[in-house]
């Protein structure tokens, strides 16, 4: 694998992290509701779950679960469950949460929240699938060790590229703190992005 094999594999990814997703999308509300801590914190969770499916990816798995539409099946709407559950907690709790307020959830349940969401992503995988092979030489010697390293790149620069979304959007929720009429509308909001991610989920075809 070449140096510019790299370049370009890391343009290619920074691109892709910045282009406006779901997971993006929900980091940015998270630091505008919830603050810098919030964000970051879930961020560091989603980009985490890469390591799951790049490995997932290298070692033939995602491979398997492509193939069979019960495995994907299973892992698809058990991700839709999870963020509908995540919708209602978010309502049922919004009375207890404002926004001048960074949310009280401790790191470690953070972190989990964003990892179990990219995880249980099947489209996530099926994404490493298809993209990491790409910039790897066919008939290569090392082709499960390139996967590897190009999802470790992959994963750093998500981490670098969703920190900052969380940072800044944190900064966006700071400027509003004077208007706390903008902050109760914020939870319907995060509630209703948990919702579309879901049934974007539940309704994505291999």
């Amino acid at each position: 694998m070449t140096a510019t094999t790299l370049l370009y594999f890391l343009g290619a990814s920074v691109a892709l992290s910045l282009a406006p997703g779901p997971d993006n999308i929900f980091v940015l509300t998270q630091g505008i509701a919830r603050g810098r801590k919030a964000a970051i914190i879930t961020a560091l969770g989603m980009c985490s779950g890469v390591s799951v499916h790049t490995t997932a990816a290298a070692f033939g798995i995602s491979a398997l679960f492509y193939s069979s539409i019960v495995a994907f099946n299973i892992i698809k709407y058990a991700g839709a469950l999870y963020l509908l559950y995540l919708a209602f907690k978010t309502l049922a709790a919004r009375s207890a949460i404002s926004l001048a307020k960074a949310d009280d959830r401790s790191g470690f349940a953070l972190f989990r929240r964003g990892f179990i969401m990219n995880v249980l992503n099947p489209k996530v995988a099926m994404f490493f699938l298809a993209f990491l092979p790409q910039f790897i030489s066919p008939g290569t010697s090392h082709f499960t060790l390139h996967m590897l390293l190009l999802g470790f790149i992959f994963m750093l620069q998500a981490i670098i590229v969703f920190c900052m979304i969380g940072y800044f959007s944190g900064s966006i929720g700071n400027l509003i703190l004077t208007r706390p009429r903008i902050g109760k509308y914020l939870d319907f909001l995060t509630a209703g992005i948990f919702i579309s991610l879901g049934i974007r989920l539940a309704l994505a075809e291999r």
